[in-house]
């Protein structure tokens, strides 16, 4: 049987009905009303009667202005009947009296005026709200590029149709789910599954002082309380949150929920409490960093913050920003010699003493680019078009690795002209042959990504490394789970790790083992004091059968799977949540309800391509093809070019023994998924099937040299060699397999047939 391929697991739960999309809801409004036991929200002013050059500082920041009413004061754009073009589409942005307004392509394709609500950031772009139905503000992808004076559109060289989930009416573009929690305070979405709709409120628009510091009501009754001229010494200032003397991390953490790329694991995260209990952090991934963790998409700060030798040492977020108005404590390079210089704080006695602004430091011109302590220590990347953000890993640019691996280096992104080898020399030159040659975990996660052969013992060695960041040895254990068993016992080792972030991540490899020991080391971890570790082990242990829980073990399991539901809850109007849902269903054998829960994120989202094929495995699952095959053929009308669709329909047919269908989708799919090596070795197998064998040995061929040390590929190599005749080859593959295949004696008798055969007299 060839079993169908779906797009892989997607973490969390959910507990959802399916939306009947109605259009109830109120737009966002304001609510101070207590979110916490102790304390309710104040206005912002309340803060200045105490803090007044803090509350100067915020006022006028990013944070002040990230939204704001649509007033003329608030308003940066070009509303004086301006037009702009993209593609076939022209908006047009208009006044009507002191309402702002713009004309342009609606949901149903159709263009029409809209009245903006909000005005969203400041610099250096700006982005408009739109009021929809549902309680919806829809985020205009038309922004205004506030430096260069502009419109321009987020997605230069895409056209969205309307009926796509990325248009700015669609789902992906709402606010109240997409963005709302970083750019106000105490966002509270309020989202209703049943009718799909929204009731969000905030205590305050914008990004307040109790966006930090928490709801403030208790702490200003207590300020208030205090005899006039009193000294303030150790005291309980009735805050969630407090920093002055705090631990690094704490301060940090505070910053990191709306300064990382991360998912949500509670709808009530306030001021400090710890970010793994709130959110997940997203690790080192293909196509978000590169392989020695350098951003790569829109990953924010915390991600590459927390690689950082800075980080390791104990370094904050104000150690570089000033806290209230965001910006750099010192301009310039003001900012780094406030620490790496002769005469290093106290606080890091590990900083070399030297001075760090000379051409014998840096070896350019003093007052060119390349004395820039930033450009090379933490370059830029450009989002969202018009938008320049740093790497905030800080690291030493490493030419070298450009060299191996591909990854980009500080000195290529200023000598455009010049090879990532010229820029090597040039650093042996300075420094040394020696300098930049230092082990780097770029190594292993780049293998892993690659399946190169070694990859399992190197991604094994960066996980169990304590000296290394902790998101890249969690890196190095999420790539483990496409390895062989050493990853597994890894992986039980690694869910003891002090690390909360390893541990959840280790956990998360789990289901790979048996339902034994599976169960033996991830039900450790259901009263972990961290949340992300908790729920983790509960969808983990979702498929383990009931009777083989312990009393005790079944009702740690039943809270942490009560969280891991809530976790979910809180992305209900997204249809990764159903798709979630719908794995825990399909684990616990409600097949009907999984069905569901799949049907459901389709629905919300007709190009999510993972949940038609999951809906599919469940149909061949329970023995109804028919159905399977309809899904995939409904799926490709909406995504034509999804390789995986292509994949999963002519596995489908095949194990129909449909097989001149099958080979016509499988042979689209290899075109989609040039390097899905198990892709172009399932054609050859039905190529061979049809008795066009040279042709199928062309794609098992293809197979091979994505990934040479696949034991089906070369086992299927041998054979094929075996039978046409040519024993050399067929040799070849088969002492290949010996070592792919430890433990069974049959690649070695295949060895030892062949050679017996060559080894007789006569032609061959």
């Amino acid at each position: 049987m060839i079993a169908l391929l779906g797009l892989g697991a997607i973490l969390g739960i959910a507990f959802l009905l399916a939306p009947n999309f109605g259009n109830q809801g109120s737009p966002p409004k304001q609510d101070r009303t207590a979110s916490s036991e102790v304390s309710a929200f104040v206005p912002n002013q309340t803060c200045a009667e105490c803090h007044q050059q803090q509350f100067d500082d915020w006022t006028g920041s990013d944070h002040d202005l990230a939204m704001q009413n649509a007033t003329e004061q608030a308003v940066l754009g070009d509303f004086n009947d301006a037009t702009f073009t993209h593609f076939d589409q022209t908006t047009r942005f208009f006044k009507k009296g002191d309402l702002f307004f713009v004309n342009t392509e609606g949901p149903d394709g159709k263009a029409a005026d809209f009245q903006i609500s909000y005005t969203f950031g400041v610099k250096p772009l700006q982005q408009y709200l739109i009021e929809f139905p549902g309680g919806r503000l829809q985020s205009l992808t038309t922004a205004w590029d506030t430096e260069g004076a502009r419109w321009f559109h987020l997605h230069p060289d895409e056209k969205i149709a309307p009926n796509d989930a990325l248009h700015w009416t669609g789902r992906y573009q709402v606010w109240n789910h997409m963005c709302a929690a970083c750019h106000s305070t105490d966002l509270r979405k309020n989202y209703n599954p049943g009718s799909d709709s929204y009731r969000t409120t905030w205590a305050e628009i914008n990004v307040s002082c109790q966006a930090c510091h928490g709801p403030s009501e208790a702490h200003v009754k207590w300020a208030r309380s205090l005899p006039e001229g009193v000294v303030l010494e150790e005291q309980d200032y009735q805050l969630t949150a407090e920093f002055p003397g705090a631990k690094p991390e704490n301060e940090i953490q505070a910053c990191a929920p709306c300064h990382s790329r991360r998912h949500r694991l509670s709808s009530d995260s306030q001021p400090g409490t710890a970010y793994l209990d709130s959110f997940m952090v997203a690790t080192l991934r293909e196509g978000l960093y590169h392989a020695d963790g350098q951003i790569l998409d829109e990953v924010y700060v915390y991600g590459s913050f927390i690689q950082s030798k800075m980080h390791q040492k104990g370094v904050r977020c104000t150690d570089c920003h000033n806290p209230h108005s965001a910006r750099l404590q010192s301009p310039g390079n003001g900012v780094c010699v406030r620490c790496h210089q002769t005469s290093p704080p106290e606080e890091f006695p590990s900083l070399e003493t030297k001075e760090y602004e000379t051409r014998e430091h840096h070896f350019h011109e003093p007052e060119g680019k390349g004395a820039q302590c930033a450009d090379c220590h933490a370059p830029t990347r450009t989002y969202m078009g018009v938008d320049p953000r740093r790497d905030h890993s800080f690291r030493v640019p490493r030419p070298d690795l450009s060299v191996k691996l591909g990854t980009p280096n500080a000195c290529n992104d200023c000598h455009k002209d010049q090879s990532p080898q010229w820029a090597l020399a040039a650093v042996a030159k300075w420094y040394g042959p020696e300098r930049g040659q230092e082990p780097h975990f770029a190594e292993a996660i780049a293998a892993g990504r690659r399946g190169e052969p070694d990859a399992e013992s190197k991604l094994i060695r960066l996980a169990m490394d304590t000296e290394q960041p902790a998101i890249a040895r969690a890196t190095a254990l999420e790539l483990l789970r496409g390895f062989g068993a050493d990853g597994g016992a890894a992986m039980m080792l690694a869910t003891k790790d002090p690390n909360p972030l390893v541990r959840t991540l280790a956990v998360g490899g789990l289901n790979r083992l048996p339902p034994g020991p599976r169960l033996d080391s991830g039900a450790l971890l259901l009263s972990d004091p961290v949340r992300s570790v908790r729920i983790e082990a509960a969808r983990v242990l979702a498929s383990v059968p009931p009777e083989n829980f312990k009393p005790e073990q079944r009702g740690e399991y039943e809270a942490a799977l009560k969280e891991y539901k809530a976790a979910q809850m809180s992305a209900a109007d997204m249809p990764s949540a159903h798709m979630n849902l719908g794995r825990l269903r399909a684990d616990t054998g409600e097949t009907d309800l999984a069905a569901e829960h799949y049907q459901t994120a389709w629905e919300m989202d007709s190009r999510f391509a993972a949940a038609p094929l999951e809906l599919a495995r469940l149909h061949n699952e329970s023995g109804n093809n028919a159905e399977a095959e309809q899904v995939l053929r409904e799926a490709l009308k909406n995504t034509p070019e999804e390789g995986e669709i292509y994949y999963s329909l002519g596995l489908l047919l095949a194990e129909e023994q449909r097989l001149e269908e099958a080979e016509i989708y499988l042979s689209r799919a290899t075109q989609r998924l040039p390097e899905r090596a198990r892709v172009f070795y399932n054609h050859s197998l039905a190529l061979q099937r049809l008795g066009r064998r040279s042709d199928g040995e062309r794609q098992l061929l293809r197979a091979y040299e994505i990934g040479p040390a696949v034991a089906d590929t070369v086992n299927a190599l041998a054979i094929y060699y075996l039978q046409e005749r040519r024993l050399h080859e067929a040799l070849r593959f088969a002492r290949e397999l010996v070592p792919l295949a430890p433990g069974d004696p049959g690649p070695q008798q295949m060895v030892q047939r062949i050679e017996a055969e060559l080894s007789r007299p006569g032609p061959r």
